[in-house]
């Protein structure tokens, strides 16, 4: 297959949002433990108060992380997934909505959780994930943990993306210590990804 351009990702993404319930994030078993372990992984180091969300989708993680954080920044590259996103979270004045590219945002602040799933292998070769990934640590507070999650390296080769999960894992593994890893599958070869959990090694202190 073909490897899918940028402009590509961003039609696929615009097309699949258009959908009541897209990738079934809100009724698939998979996606809902998938969001379980997720959160469970975010929230294992305590309280949370400032938290970034990389890609929402249809905001059906962010119903779930929201109400553990004080402020929540949600970012995502579609339009059309932080309104659907913002209208579904109406009434939560601690989060800011922004469309922005994973790779031009920069904000003047730190974050000490970052959330990013799902979203690295949209964004074109292995040159524009690294540069994603290198602008994800720097906006990583001291001690601050970011947890990600992905399809592996396969089915995002399979599906015409340059890699997935595996890829994006060691790159993080560069720069931030890694605390835990967890395969979550389901029924169908679609199913199967990585989730991880890593710390910023650079203390606070």
């Amino acid at each position: 297959m073909n490897e899918l351009t940028q402009s590509d990702n961003y039609q696929l993404l615009n097309r699949e949002l258009a959908a009541p319930d897209p990738w079934g994030l809100d009724a698939n078993p998979f996606e809902r433990e998938r969001h379980t372990q997720m959160l469970r992984l975010a929230l294992a180091q305590g309280s949370i108060s400032n938290a970034l969300e990389v890609g929402c989708a249809a905001g059906a993680f962010t119903v779930q992380l929201a109400p553990h954080c004080k402020r929540l920044t949600v970012i995502d590259v579609v339009p059309h997934a932080i309104e659907r996103s913002r209208r579904r979270m109406r009434d939560s004045p601690h989060i800011s909505w922004i469309v922005s590219d994973v790779q031009q945002f920069s904000p003047d602040e730190r974050f000490d959780l970052i959330v990013v799933a799902e979203v690295l292998y949209y964004i074109g070769g292995i040159a524009e994930m690294r540069g994603a990934v290198r602008n994800l640590v720097r906006m990583l507070a001291p001690d601050g943990y970011l947890v990600f999650g992905s399809a592996r390296d396969a089915n995002c080769r399979r599906w015409g993306h340059v890699a997935g999960a595996e890829t994006v894992l060691d790159m993080l593994n560069e720069t931030l210590l890694e605390l835990e890893r967890l395969e979550c599958r389901g029924g169908s070869v679609n199913e199967d990804c990585l989730l991880a959990c890593f710390r910023n090694p650079i203390s606070a202190s």
